[in-house]
């Protein structure tokens, strides 16, 4: 009973310095959360500031897998471009390396585990303020001392398990092994990071356990490389309902991580040895700031890893995104994402070439624009079966909007560098536009029915009512719709940008008539609120459609 009650301890310390993380973390998106993401953005036009952007990131909002979660949202959303997004993950291991510092001193009791509880004294009334953003400052302060209160506890709690003999035998059949014994802690230390799903969590218990002299500073570090591989998981986990784009940044992140565990496994005792040897002859016998040196050296491995791989990768980032797509699997396969009408580079003149992606454009289209149907049938479908298939038509149709923004984006840039007359100009970036105007199409079209699935496996129901004004706007999009593709003839002749902004309108003035109605309805109880989210929402997303849509005649009449 008593190692059980011991990991429970532990386990416990362990939840509270994660609650602690996630409270300040999420105090800390609330209070710049809309700034962060504006720097992410804005700061990732050059690889070096897009490396620079994930380790500032990382350092402020202390965890790497925030980090990349956002990232591979943004990438599939389309906000950053794959090799913008590599840079800030490349930063973002670098970032997460800040924490494995704040635990390796506050481990030698740094006065910030002193001040935890008058932290908190003093910024616990900020909670109960009106300003929102002082509330959040509290919430911040509070998660970093709850955090703090957490490795101390932690601290105090994982020398028990030195006490007893079963956990110290079980600790010593792993850890005598030589370097098996290294390669099994590098196991286990993605093990842990999994199941916890924070390599911030799983370093606190790393150099716990170290500080204690339960495992060695080789094993320290060997779950520390663990710990890397481990924290891509999330991330992955995240890309799993994105698109390829997304997935492709998310093995990237995995790649770039097993690559530097790879090729830093063999030379671990001796880059250690010679960490230790910095260390001591920098700081000799004395500890840094009260901190015992076995922690301090595991985050100076940490930091110093970090950056190596970083400098010994940076020049592979294009292999790297490359081998990254081939680990994605296209779930339609065959001719589906077969381009009809172009292929590799620029053939012939721009004219010509602009007249084929033309065609291939319109084909991109038509895939996009049969989405608007799909969701027509899905909303009058009542079959569990032919839901599912519907749906899975639906996810196809949005993979192959990837494929074809790709391919098709690839092409016009390097039709754009040819020489050209100032009409052809307009109309390829026209076409360029378009792209990823479709694309987005597509998104929008997969939210669409992942909320109405939602709405389904939640119970919940649309009145007759609802569903008839969904259907309506559906059939406005069609309208739409149809007068995009005749916009995007092969010749571009014939453009009539006025009445796709007619049919915008409409559709705009449709869903500001649902949104009244809409408040009222809800009001007056004639059907249930969580009902109304969800038509809230599709509603919404499909005015959003309406604009790309009359976006992609805009485009094409040079009116950006």
């Amino acid at each position: 009973m008593d190692i059980l009650y011991n990991i429970l301890s532990v386990i416990g310390a362990l939840g509270l310095f994660l609650y602690g993380m996630k409270v300040m973390s999420e105090g800390v998106q609330r209070a710049g959360g809309a700034s962060m993401r504006k720097i992410l953005n804005a700061m990732t036009r050059s690889q070096g500031r897009a490396i620079f952007t994930g380790l500032a990131t990382t350092s402020v909002l202390q965890s790497s897998s925030a980090t990349t979660v956002m990232v591979v949202s943004f990438v599939n959303a389309g906000l950053l471009q794959l090799r913008e997004a590599f840079g800030v993950i490349m930063g973002a291991n670098i970032g997460t390396t800040v924490t494995a510092w704040l635990i390796a001193l506050a481990l030698g009791k740094f006065s910030v585990t002193e001040v935890a509880l008058p932290l908190i004294a003093l910024t616990l009334p900020f909670l109960f303020l009106k300003n929102e953003k002082l509330r959040n400052t509290g919430e911040v302060f509070i998660g970093f001392a709850i955090l703090f209160i957490g490795l101390s506890l932690l601290q105090n709690v994982v020398p028990t398990l030195k006490e007893n003999p079963a956990f110290e035998e079980f600790i010593g059949n792993f850890s005598e092994l030589g370097y098996l014994s290294i390669f099994l802690f590098v196991i286990l230390g993605s093990l842990v990071t999994i199941v916890i799903q924070s390599s911030s969590a799983a370093i606190a218990l790393t150099l716990a356990l170290l500080s204690s002299n339960i495992i060695t500073l080789e094993l320290a570090a060997a779950m520390v490389l663990g710990e890397n591989i481990g924290t891509t998981v999330t991330a992955n986990f995240a890309a799993v309902v994105a698109n390829s784009h997304a997935k492709k940044a998310a093995r990237a992140h995995l790649i770039f991580n097993i690559v530097g565990v790879l090729w830093m496994l063999p030379v671990l005792p001796y880059f250690l040895q010679g960490l230790s040897s910095i260390y001591a002859n920098t700081v000799g016998d004395q500890t840094v700031l009260g901190a015992s040196s076995g922690p301090v050296v595991v985050a100076l491995f940490h930091t110093t890893f970090n950056v190596l791989n970083m400098v010994l990768l940076i020049g592979f980032t294009d292999f790297i995104i490359k081998m990254a797509g081939r680990l994605v699997r296209q779930k339609v396969g065959g001719d589906a994402f077969k381009l009809e009408y172009i292929g590799a580079g620029v053939v012939g003149t721009p004219e010509l070439a602009l007249l084929e992606a033309h065609k291939e454009m319109r084909r991109y289209a038509r895939i996009t624009s049969s989405m608007n149907q799909m969701i027509s049938r899905l909303l009058d479908v009542s079959d569990p079966v032919e839901k599912k298939v519907l749906l899975d038509e639906i996810k196809e149709a949005e993979e192959i909007t990837d494929k074809y923004e790709m391919e098709v984006a690839n092409y016009l840039t390097d039709l754009s560098k040819e020489e050209m007359s100032p009409s052809t100009s307009v109309r390829v970036r026209g076409l360029m536009g378009a792209t990823n105007d479709l694309e987005r199409i597509g998104d929008l079209y997969l939210q669409i029915a992942m909320n109405l699935e939602s709405k389904n496996l939640k119970k919940v129901y649309f009145v007759p009512k609802q569903r008839q004004n969904l259907k309506d706007m559906l059939e406005l999009l069609k309208e739409a719709f149809d007068i995009m593709y005749a916009n995007l003839g092969d010749d571009g002749d014939g453009l009539d940008v006025q009445i796709a902004q007619e049919k915008e309108k409409e559709i705009n003035e449709l869903r500001n008539d649902l949104k009244r109605k809409h408040l009222k309805d809800v009001a007056k109880g004639r059907y249930s609120l969580e009902s109304g989210i969800f038509y809230s929402d599709t509603f919404t997303a499909m005015e959003e459609i309406a604009d790309h849509v009359v976006s992609i005649s805009e485009g094409f009449s040079g009116d950006f």
